[in-house]
């Protein structure tokens, strides 16, 4: 594979940032493992789709569920008449007002109340209140963020932001983890992965597929 595009943060992350490197990368045989996100029913038979099959999908980026699947949504929406980022605004503008109850799941036993739910594809390491970046993309870890329940969904977010992704508060927490089990998941309930947008039927499973997917990145600068 690959990686290459505009606004690609899984080439950002692998060092491509611009066509160049990625010629660098080619010339230099710059190979590389990395992990694959994913995203399934359980083997227990939980969740089976409309047609039998099981919820599953893969993810190089971030996996979400709650309002943010609701905000890519939107922008898709929006989009061909705005262009993406005016899209994106007026999504985030408007989803969190007619979002009126957050969507209940169950981690470990026990039923929590949350509007988002947000899992990168390796730890990210970040400064301030930017996304970071993830700087080993074989770390076998999900990156996970959870805004709970409560007051309405912007209120939650924006108080989510201003802590920065990875501080815990009454807003939000964040962990690190190599899997995790979501039940109680509402038939229907819509999920976001890589920009693409799905819905399932029941509860999941959130793991990694182990340097599934090999990728060419520019070498480490020498000397």
């Amino acid at each position: 594979m690959l990686p290459v595009g505009r606004l690609n943060h899984f080439a950002y992350d692998i060092g491509v940032e611009e066509p160049r490197d990625l010629i660098r990368a080619v010339e230099e045989g710059g190979a590389v493992a990395v992990d694959v996100g994913r995203f399934a029913s359980p083997d227990d038979g939980g969740a089976r789709t409309a047609a039998g099959g099981r919820s599953e999908g893969i993810f190089l980026n971030t996996f979400s569920i709650g309002v943010h699947p609701e905000l890519v949504r939107g922008r898709e929406r929006w989009a061909h008449r705005l262009g993406d980022r005016p899209a994106a605004v007026l999504a985030a503008l408007r989803v969190p007002r007619s979002a009126r109850e957050p969507m209940s799941a169950e981690f470990r036993g026990r039923r929590r109340p949350l509007w988002l739910l947000f899992a990168d594809n390796g730890a990210r390491h970040r400064q301030g209140l930017g996304p970071g970046r993830r700087l080993d993309m074989a770390d076998g870890l999900l990156d996970l963020r959870i805004v709970h329940g409560g007051r309405r969904p912007g209120a939650r977010l924006l108080a989510a932001a201003l802590a920065g992704p990875a501080v815990r508060s009454p807003a939000q927490a964040s962990v690190r983890l190599r899997e995790l089990r979501v039940d109680g998941i509402s038939p229907g309930t819509v999920v976001a992965y890589d920009g693409e947008v799905t819905d399932v039927r029941g509860p999941l499973v959130l793991d990694k597929l182990p340097e599934a997917l090999t990728v060419y990145r520019p070498l480490p600068a020498t000397g």
